[in-house]
Formats: structure tokens, C-alpha cells, sequence
């Protein structure tokens, strides 16, 4: 495993030895300027969609507040997401609650922020909502099954396009707006026929509503599930997301289209710094213990599916190897058969692409801290600021 040549460090005068010889080891540094890069790619690939990012990808004080100075709207599905909002303050005009099952508290702590626009996918949900009919407007999640993604959404939340005309009678008959549309093909969703084919179906039942209804649907929420590669080579985004413009160009003008991207525009702004702390050699193969593992940085291998990229610095000879966190437990492997030249304690391993659901999944077992994050080019143009963020 040699290092490839057009990953380097994003700061300035600092190589990766540099950074870890001045804020330790293990650590995860967040380049605030792929971030804006990343949502600035997307948005310009899909040019009449409002871009709502999904803040459980990574939650971060500064990842809020640089998307905020972009213009982004945000996703949110918990009373924590509302709190970090909150606290940069991020105007609830500017959010939708996504998560179709929510507590009572939730909800009125949701309301409480000023968020009015709830998802909801069954009618055990809607009647939650009976107390707050005259505040809210809400979404119908549908559900649109995708064997092709690399999480199938839609096993676990939205109603099938058969129920939805039943549940929209039933929120009438309640008095509760249902006022559009929602759907996740599922993450990693590797062809965009797959949004096209939801987006077809979801209109049929928006126009629908506009012909019966007194206050028709007026929003398309066409989630999220744009790819990205985690092997060093970059998705068109453009060319992805031409199919959906051009039925996006069929739709009435009065119909606003927003989107829940969260991996596209998180997993390449970090990378991670990892160190060798221990070595072995086991029936002749080598293992190295890294400081972090599958409970802490890695847990995207466990939880999200995702196995990163990772390179050494070391030159040389390689040979299979096995790359393991620093648990006590057997399962804290974050990679095997991996060609590896020879490492010694103190050598470093880099992993990019690990912005996305990396930090937001770690784990303090063993009462292993979390990595440190750092930020870098927190301001545009300023491209040897760094600042500590955890």
C-alpha cells in the first residue's frame, strides 16, 4: 500500500507527521474547504433543489456553521440536531424534522425551536399530531425499495404508494395538512433511475391531490442516497443527477423540490490520522494495533458499510497484514490481507473519505476517548487556519 500522490495534506507548511507531532494521535481533521466544495457540486448539479443537509452524517459545531454560510437548510431528526441548530444559530425556517417516528417531546420541542414541516409514514404517527394540527404541515414518506443501495431505507420507514391515498384521506378527516411528498431511495444508491422512478410516482400523487384537494401538496422531498467512491476515484455528480433534473423540468413551477443529501457532502472533507502502537506476528502474519478502531473512527465499517482507503507514508516491500484497533475486543479489526510495507511503533496510517457517519458513530468502549477533531480553512482563502473543534 503506497501512498497516492494527489492526497496531501490540506494545511499548508504541515505534512501528516507534522499535524500529529502537534495535536497527537489519533486524529481526524475536517477540511472545511472540501466541505464547501462538495455542496457547492451539489448544488450546482441539481440547480432547483433546495439542499436541506442531513446532520446526523456528521453533527458538528463548525460543519453547521460553514454550511450555513453557504446557504444550506438542514435535516433534522432528534431533540440533539435542534440543540446544535440552535446553537449556531441556524433560523428554524431553514429546517425540516425527518425522522417519521418521533416522541410526543420531540415534536413539541421541534415546535418549540419553530420547525412546522414533520415527515410522518403511518397513521399511528398522524395521530400524534392531531394536538398540533394548526401548526404543522406534513410530509408522507413513501416507500420505495432499492436492492441496488447499500442500505435499503425503505424496510425500515415509508408507506407504500398503494396506502398513500387512504392515509391522505384519513389526515383530511383529522384536519392536519399534509402539504407533500417525501422518499429516501437508500444510501449509496448507485443509479439515479432509482430517483426517477420515485419522483414519477411521488408527482402522480401530488397532482392528484391538486386536482380533489382545497390546499393541494406543494413539496417533493426527494431524500437522499447521492454516491460517493470510496476508492480514490471521483462520481460525475453532474451526469448522475442529469436524469432527475429532466423530469424535475416536468413538474408545475409552485411545487418546491428539496433534498436530504448528508454523505456527499461530509465523507471526503475528513481524514484520518492513526499511529501504530503495538505489532505482532501471528501464524507469519503481521498485525499492527493502531490507536483507532471500529469503536471510535472506524465504526463506519460496522454501522454504514463503508470501508475506507487507507496508505502509510512507509516505503518498501510489503506483505498481507492485518490493520487493528485498540479494544480489547476480537472484532476491532478494521482490515485484513492489507499489503503493507514493514511498520514500526509511531508509523502512521491515513484514511480519507471518513467524514461521513466516522465520528458521528464512535463509541467511547474501553473508555477510549473519541478522536480529536480539527478544522482547517474554517474561513475561505485561509488556508493555514487550524482550530481544535474537539
Amino acid at each position: 500500500m503506497t501512498r497516492p500522490r494527489d492526497i496531501v495534506s490540506p494545511v499548508a507548511g504541515y505534512d501528516w507527521p507534522d499535524l500529529v507531532k502537534e495535536y497527537g494521535s489519533p486524529l481526524l481533521i475536517l477540511d472545511c474547504e472540501v466541505l464547501r466544495n462538495q455542496y457547492r457540486r451539489l448544488q450546482k448539479a441539481l440547480p432547483k433543489v433546495d439542499l436541506y443537509f442531513a446532520i446526523k452524517a456528521l453533527p458538528n459545531e463548525t460543519v453547521i456553521d460553514v454550511l450555513h454560510k453557504e446557504g444550506c437548510h438542514f435535516d433534522i431528526a432528534t431533540q440533539g440536531e435542534v440543540k446544535l441548530l440552535e446553537k449556531n444559530g441556524v433560523m428554524a425556517t431553514k429546517t425540516i424534522h425527518t425522522h417519521p417516528i418521533k416522541r410526543d417531546i420531540d415534536i413539541r420541542s421541534t415546535l418549540r425551536y419553530g420547525c412546522t414541516t414533520f415527515v410522518v409514514d403511518n397513521e399511528f404517527e398522524l395521530e400524534k399530531f392531531v394536538r398540533y394540527k394548526e401548526r404543522v404541515g406534513l410530509l408522507l414518506r413513501l416507500s420505495f425499495p432499492n436492492p441496488d443501495a447499500m442500505v435499503n431505507l425503505s424496510k425500515k420507514f415509508g408507506l407504500s404508494v398503494e396506502e398513500a391515498p387512504e392515509f391522505i384521506s384519513k389526515a383530511e378527516q383529522l384536519g392536519i395538512h399534509v402539504k407533500g411528498i417525501s422518499f429516501h431511495v437508500g444510501s449509496q444508491s448507485p443509479h439515479s433511475q432509482s430517483h426517477v422512478d420515485a419522483i414519477v410516482k411521488s408527482l402522480a400523487i401530488i397532482e392528484e391531490s391538486r386536482k380533489t384537494r382545497d390546499i393541494p401538496m406543494s413539496i417533493l422531498d426527494i431524500g437522499g442516497g447521492f454516491p460517493i467512491n470510496y476508492d480514490g476515484s471521483s462520481i460525475d455528480i453532474e451526469k448522475f443527477c442529469a436524469p432527475i433534473n429532466e423530469i424535475l423540468e416536468t413538474i408545475p413551477k409552485n411545487i418546491r423540490v428539496i433534498a436530504e443529501p448528508g454523505r456527499y457532502i461530509a465523507a471526503p472533507a475528513m481524514t484520518c490520522i492513526t499511529s501504530v502502537i503495538g505489532k505482532a506476528v501471528r501464524d507469519g502474519t503481521p498485525w499492527y494495533y493502531l490507536d483507532d478502531g471500529v469503536y471510535n473512527s472506524f465504526s463506519g465499517q460496522i454501522f454504514d458499510h463503508a470501508i475506507y482507503p487507507k496508505f502509510t507514508l512507509k516505503q518498501g516491500a510489503t506483505m498481507a497484514s492485518v490493520l487493528a484497533g485498540p479494544t480489547c475486543d476480537s472484532i476491532d479489526v478494521i482490515a485484513e490481507s492489507i499489503e503493507l510495507p514493514d511498520l514500526g511503533i509511531g508509523d502512521l496510517i491515513v484514511a480519507p473519505m471518513m467524514g461521513a457517519y466516522t465520528s458521528a458513530t464512535a463509541t467511547e468502549f474501553n473508555s477510549l476517548p473519541k478522536t480529536n477533531i480539527i478544522a482547517v480553512n474554517v474561513e475561505e482563502m485561509a488556508s493555514t487556519t487550524i482550530t481544535r473543534i474537539q
